[in-house]
């Protein structure tokens, strides 16, 4: 942990600011008494830098033999980021990877041309929490095509920025004069920001395309309060600061580069074309787990989640 002065910034913050350019405010879903609030894509933005896909998991209480259990299913084009702040969840993949995550540790697991994975927690009786965020990460175009590949970085590996009433803990990215350990295929940054009353932090003006998700507590942006799930997305090149209101904040920060251009989703494939999607329609649905496209995840290989219908 270090202490950071240009975490402490002289920036405009008055009404007189048109600071932000697009307000998100996710979709919910209900499932089965856990919640998932779905930022990204949206009608009003595809991608936030090469964020394409957002969802916030609960927080949730599971009862004795209840948890997340998402069956091997299949990814193509993108990078999965998975960061929790309460829980547990154990990943297995086709590469063979089987890793636990915890609170404050991030995966990145990069699909390119194709990979599978299971998401359990797998605790049977004991009672179990959650809350955390799972984004995805569009490839560049020429890295579309790419051998799959699997990440894990413990908590104590990510950079702790502190200043008076800030503590940020970097997940992806450079950002405030840090680094984070984790490699990205393009331009990135993702931050875990917590603030105390009052306290404020810039928005990194090295990064192009800026966002962030308000998780707990008010953000106050440009005179303007901002409670739980909403996404604020700035204009680029804008110098401004994000204070904490009166009962401090919890957010994330994410952005970077801007991709070559809109991609096609579908289910859980990311595509620069529409043909590259039904080709990985077509290897999934025919399940030739031995000699296709996609395997399944040693040791968790009894099921899959079918192709859906449309």
């Amino acid at each position: 942990m270090s202490w950071n002065p240009s975490l402490d910034p002289v920036l405009p913050e008055g009404a007189a600011i048109d600071a932000i350019e697009t307000l998100i405010i996710p979709r919910a879903r209900d499932l089965g008494g856990f919640e998932v609030r779905r930022a990204l894509p949206s009608a009003k933005r595809q991608m936030v830098g090469p964020f394409i896909f957002f969802d916030e998991m609960g927080p949730a209480e599971f009862l004795t033999g209840k948890g997340l259990d998402v069956r091997p299913h299949p990814h193509i084009g993108l990078a999965t980021v998975t960061y929790l702040f309460r829980g547990r969840i154990h990943h297995r993949d086709s590469l063979g990877t089987n890793q636990w995550i915890e609170a404050g540790a991030v995966n990145l697991m990069t699909a390119g041309q194709g990979i599978t994975h299971s998401e359990r927690m797998d605790e049977g009786a004991v009672p179990q929490s959650l809350w955390g965020l799972q984004t995805w990460l569009a490839l560049p175009l020429d890295q579309e095509d790419r051998g799959p590949a699997f990440g894990h970085t413990a908590a104590q590996d990510l950079p702790v920025l502190e200043s008076e009433g800030k503590r940020v803990r970097l997940i992806l990215g450079r950002a405030w004069g840090a680094a984070s350990p984790v490699e990205t295929a393009s331009e990135t940054f993702y931050a875990d920001v917590a603030l105390e009353a009052g306290a404020a932090i810039p928005l990194p003006a090295e990064q192009e395309d800026r966002g962030a998700y308000v998780l707990d507590g008010e953000l106050i942006v440009a005179g303007e309060s901002f409670g739980p799930g909403r996404m604020l997305v700035f204009r680029p090149g804008d110098e401004i600061a994000l204070r904490a209101g009166p009962q401090g904040a919890r957010f994330v920060m994410l952005g970077g580069a801007t991709m070559e251009g809109p991609r096609h989703i579908w289910w859980n494939f990311v595509a620069s074309s529409k043909e590259r999607i039904e080709a990985a329609k077509e290897s999934w649905r025919k399940g030739d787990w031995q000699n296709g496209r996609f395997q399944l995840p040693p040791g968790d290989d009894a099921e899959f989640i079918p192709l859906p219908d449309k």
